[in-house]
Protein backbone atom coordinates (compact mmCIF):
# COMPACT_ATOMS: atom_id res chain seq x y z
CA UNK A 1 0.00 0.00 0.00
CA UNK A 2 2.63 2.48 0.45
CA UNK A 3 4.23 1.92 -2.66
CA UNK A 4 1.31 3.01 -3.80
CA UNK A 5 0.65 6.09 -2.42
CA UNK A 6 3.84 7.36 -2.10
CA UNK A 7 5.05 6.69 -6.15
CA UNK A 8 2.36 9.04 -7.16
CA UNK A 9 3.41 11.36 -4.51
CA UNK A 10 7.08 11.69 -5.37
CA UNK A 11 5.87 11.87 -9.04
CA UNK A 12 3.85 15.10 -8.69
CA UNK A 13 6.90 16.42 -7.12
CA UNK A 14 9.06 15.59 -9.99
CA UNK A 15 6.58 16.78 -12.19
CA UNK A 16 6.42 20.32 -10.12
CA UNK A 17 10.46 20.80 -10.51
CA UNK A 18 9.98 20.43 -14.25
CA UNK A 19 7.39 22.82 -14.77
CA UNK A 20 9.56 25.64 -12.33
CA UNK A 21 12.86 24.92 -14.13
CA UNK A 22 11.46 25.49 -17.45
CA UNK A 23 9.42 29.12 -16.83
CA UNK A 24 11.30 30.49 -14.42
CA UNK A 25 14.47 32.49 -15.02
CA UNK A 26 17.64 31.15 -13.50
CA UNK A 27 18.38 33.77 -10.80
CA UNK A 28 14.98 33.10 -9.07
CA UNK A 29 14.77 29.41 -9.45
CA UNK A 30 18.00 30.08 -7.15
CA UNK A 31 16.34 30.60 -3.79
CA UNK A 32 16.86 28.80 -0.50
CA UNK A 33 12.99 27.54 -0.33
CA UNK A 34 13.62 25.21 -3.87
CA UNK A 35 16.67 24.11 -2.62
CA UNK A 36 15.44 22.83 0.56
CA UNK A 37 12.57 21.01 -1.59
CA UNK A 38 14.98 19.55 -3.53
CA UNK A 39 17.08 18.15 -0.51
CA UNK A 40 14.19 16.62 1.16
CA UNK A 41 13.21 15.24 -2.57
CA UNK A 42 15.97 13.11 -2.35
CA UNK A 43 15.99 12.03 0.80
CA UNK A 44 12.26 10.77 -0.37
CA UNK A 45 13.77 8.95 -2.74
CA UNK A 46 16.37 7.42 -0.66
CA UNK A 47 14.18 6.17 2.23
CA UNK A 48 11.48 4.73 -0.59
CA UNK A 49 15.02 3.13 -2.23
CA UNK A 50 15.77 1.73 1.07
CA UNK A 51 12.13 0.43 2.05
CA UNK A 52 11.16 3.57 4.32
CA UNK A 53 7.85 4.15 2.84
CA UNK A 54 6.28 5.92 5.86
CA UNK A 55 9.73 8.10 5.75
CA UNK A 56 9.75 8.59 2.13
CA UNK A 57 6.24 10.00 2.34
CA UNK A 58 6.83 12.45 5.26
CA UNK A 59 10.30 13.76 2.98
CA UNK A 60 8.11 13.74 -0.21
CA UNK A 61 4.98 15.88 1.97
CA UNK A 62 7.76 18.20 3.82
CA UNK A 63 9.17 18.58 -0.14
CA UNK A 64 6.45 19.36 -2.07
CA UNK A 65 5.56 22.52 1.20
CA UNK A 66 8.87 24.07 0.74
CA UNK A 67 8.12 24.17 -3.32
CA UNK A 68 5.18 25.67 -2.77
CA UNK A 69 6.56 27.89 -0.63
CA UNK A 70 9.36 28.45 -3.57
CA UNK A 71 6.34 29.04 -6.03
CA UNK A 72 5.15 31.75 -4.27
CA UNK A 73 8.51 33.33 -3.43
CA UNK A 74 9.11 33.37 -7.69
CA UNK A 75 5.24 35.04 -7.97
CA UNK A 76 6.08 38.06 -5.51
CA UNK A 77 9.56 38.26 -7.24
CA UNK A 78 8.50 38.57 -10.71
CA UNK A 79 5.69 40.49 -9.31
CA UNK A 80 7.76 42.78 -8.21
CA UNK A 81 10.23 43.26 -11.00
CA UNK A 82 7.04 43.85 -13.49
CA UNK A 83 6.25 46.82 -10.96
CA UNK A 84 9.56 48.15 -10.95
CA UNK A 85 10.11 47.85 -14.89
CA UNK A 86 6.73 49.83 -15.13
CA UNK A 87 7.83 52.87 -12.81
CA UNK A 88 10.97 52.86 -14.46
CA UNK A 89 9.23 52.94 -18.06
CA UNK A 90 6.94 55.52 -16.57
CA UNK A 91 10.16 58.10 -14.76
CA UNK A 92 11.85 57.44 -18.39
CA UNK A 93 8.86 58.81 -20.14
CA UNK A 94 8.36 61.55 -17.91
CA UNK A 95 11.94 62.74 -18.14
CA UNK A 96 11.61 62.59 -21.87
CA UNK A 97 8.45 65.15 -21.78
CA UNK A 98 10.74 67.25 -18.84
CA UNK A 99 13.07 67.67 -21.83
CA UNK A 100 10.61 69.19 -24.19
CA UNK A 101 8.96 71.73 -21.63
CA UNK A 102 5.95 69.36 -21.22
CA UNK A 103 4.58 70.94 -17.87
CA UNK A 104 4.25 74.15 -19.87
CA UNK A 105 3.09 73.32 -23.21
CA UNK A 106 1.03 70.46 -22.07
CA UNK A 107 0.09 70.97 -18.62
CA UNK A 108 -3.12 68.96 -18.38
CA UNK A 109 -1.40 65.64 -19.72
CA UNK A 110 1.73 66.18 -17.71
CA UNK A 111 -0.56 67.00 -14.56
CA UNK A 112 -2.60 63.70 -15.06
CA UNK A 113 1.17 62.00 -15.58
CA UNK A 114 2.95 63.07 -12.48
CA UNK A 115 0.19 62.30 -10.51
CA UNK A 116 -0.19 58.74 -11.64
CA UNK A 117 3.59 58.62 -11.10
CA UNK A 118 3.29 59.75 -7.63
CA UNK A 119 0.40 57.01 -6.92
CA UNK A 120 2.39 54.44 -8.68
CA UNK A 121 5.42 54.87 -6.00
CA UNK A 122 3.24 55.47 -3.06
CA UNK A 123 1.27 51.85 -4.38
CA UNK A 124 4.85 50.43 -4.71
CA UNK A 125 5.72 51.41 -1.07
CA UNK A 126 2.49 49.38 0.07
CA UNK A 127 3.19 46.61 -1.78
CA UNK A 128 -0.20 47.10 -3.92
CA UNK A 129 1.57 45.25 -7.27
CA UNK A 130 -1.07 45.43 -9.57
CA UNK A 131 -2.39 49.17 -8.58
CA UNK A 132 1.33 50.39 -8.94
CA UNK A 133 1.54 49.13 -12.37
CA UNK A 134 -1.94 50.00 -13.89
CA UNK A 135 -0.38 53.61 -12.30
CA UNK A 136 2.65 53.29 -14.14
CA UNK A 137 0.91 52.85 -17.44
CA UNK A 138 -1.54 55.66 -16.80
CA UNK A 139 1.47 57.62 -17.63
CA UNK A 140 2.10 55.98 -20.12
CA UNK A 141 -1.64 56.78 -21.08
CA UNK A 142 -1.60 60.52 -20.14
CA UNK A 143 1.22 61.27 -22.15
CA UNK A 144 0.42 59.32 -25.46
CA UNK A 145 -0.96 62.28 -27.25
CA UNK A 146 1.88 64.07 -27.41
CA UNK A 147 3.98 63.91 -30.51
CA UNK A 148 6.78 64.07 -29.43
CA UNK A 149 8.97 63.07 -32.68
CA UNK A 150 6.95 66.26 -34.27
CA UNK A 151 8.44 68.48 -31.21
CA UNK A 152 12.04 67.54 -31.32
CA UNK A 153 11.48 68.41 -35.05
CA UNK A 154 9.82 72.10 -34.28
CA UNK A 155 6.94 70.84 -36.14
CA UNK A 156 3.94 71.46 -33.81
CA UNK A 157 2.53 75.20 -33.53
CA UNK A 158 0.59 75.82 -30.10
CA UNK A 159 -3.07 75.45 -29.95
CA UNK A 160 -3.83 77.59 -26.80
CA UNK A 161 -2.27 80.87 -25.86
CA UNK A 162 -2.22 82.19 -22.10
CA UNK A 163 -3.38 86.39 -22.59
CA UNK A 164 -0.69 88.57 -21.24
CA UNK A 165 -0.93 92.08 -20.08
CA UNK A 166 -0.76 94.61 -22.68
CA UNK A 167 1.96 96.92 -21.38
CA UNK A 168 4.22 93.27 -21.66
CA UNK A 169 3.28 91.60 -25.11
CA UNK A 170 0.47 94.31 -26.91
CA UNK A 171 -2.33 91.17 -26.73
CA UNK A 172 -5.21 91.76 -28.74
CA UNK A 173 -6.60 89.25 -30.75
CA UNK A 174 -4.59 91.72 -34.22
CA UNK A 175 -1.44 90.98 -32.97
CA UNK A 176 -2.23 87.36 -31.91
CA UNK A 177 -3.17 86.47 -34.99
CA UNK A 178 -0.07 88.25 -36.87
CA UNK A 179 2.42 86.53 -34.61
CA UNK A 180 4.13 83.56 -36.55
CA UNK A 181 3.46 80.51 -34.42
CA UNK A 182 -0.60 81.74 -34.62
CA UNK A 183 -1.56 82.42 -38.33
CA UNK A 184 1.56 85.15 -39.22
CA UNK A 185 -1.71 87.61 -40.66
CA UNK A 186 -3.22 89.85 -38.36
CA UNK A 187 -6.35 89.79 -40.90
CA UNK A 188 -6.97 86.28 -39.66
CA UNK A 189 -7.74 87.57 -35.69
CA UNK A 190 -11.93 86.71 -36.99
CA UNK A 191 -10.73 83.02 -36.52
CA UNK A 192 -9.26 83.70 -32.90
CA UNK A 193 -12.79 85.43 -32.17
CA UNK A 194 -15.09 82.45 -33.63
CA UNK A 195 -13.56 80.30 -31.69
CA UNK A 196 -12.98 81.83 -28.82
CA UNK A 197 -16.14 83.82 -28.35
CA UNK A 198 -18.05 81.60 -25.79
CA UNK A 199 -15.26 82.82 -23.39
CA UNK A 200 -15.16 86.40 -23.99
CA UNK A 201 -15.75 88.48 -21.52
CA UNK A 202 -18.16 90.43 -24.12
CA UNK A 203 -19.92 87.87 -26.19
CA UNK A 204 -19.59 90.90 -29.49
CA UNK A 205 -16.88 92.46 -28.45
CA UNK A 206 -13.46 91.14 -29.86
CA UNK A 207 -11.48 94.18 -28.38
CA UNK A 208 -11.61 92.93 -24.49
CA UNK A 209 -9.51 90.68 -23.44
CA UNK A 210 -7.71 89.66 -20.60
CA UNK A 211 -4.37 88.76 -18.85
CA UNK A 212 -4.79 85.43 -17.87
CA UNK A 213 -7.67 84.16 -20.37
CA UNK A 214 -6.59 81.33 -22.40
CA UNK A 215 -7.23 81.37 -26.31
CA UNK A 216 -7.80 78.65 -28.28
CA UNK A 217 -5.40 78.70 -31.56
CA UNK A 218 -7.85 76.18 -34.09
CA UNK A 219 -6.38 74.60 -36.86
CA UNK A 220 -7.29 76.37 -40.34
CA UNK A 221 -5.35 74.30 -43.05
CA UNK A 222 -4.48 71.49 -41.55
CA UNK A 223 -1.64 71.98 -39.62
CA UNK A 224 -0.31 70.07 -36.67
CA UNK A 225 -1.24 72.03 -33.53
CA UNK A 226 -1.00 70.79 -29.52
CA UNK A 227 -0.23 72.20 -26.24
CA UNK A 228 0.18 75.67 -24.56
CA UNK A 229 2.34 78.85 -26.19
CA UNK A 230 5.75 78.58 -24.55
CA UNK A 231 8.21 81.94 -24.70
CA UNK A 232 10.95 78.96 -25.01
CA UNK A 233 8.83 76.82 -27.35
CA UNK A 234 10.59 75.92 -30.83
CA UNK A 235 7.89 76.99 -32.97
CA UNK A 236 7.59 76.70 -37.01
CA UNK A 237 6.12 79.88 -39.36
CA UNK A 238 2.53 79.23 -39.95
Amino acid sequence: MKRAIILPVLFLLTAAFVFSQATVPLSLRDNQFLYESLRLNNLARLAYDEGDFLASETYAEEAIVFAAISDEYVRLRLKMMETDNAIAAAKDRLDYADSFNAAVLYPSEYGRATGAYGEARAYRLAESWDNAIASANQVLAALAGIDFDALAAGGILPSQYTVQPWQLSRDCLWNIAGRPWAYNDPYKWPLLFEANRSNMPEFDNPDLIHPGMVLTIPSISGELRQGMWSADGNYPSF
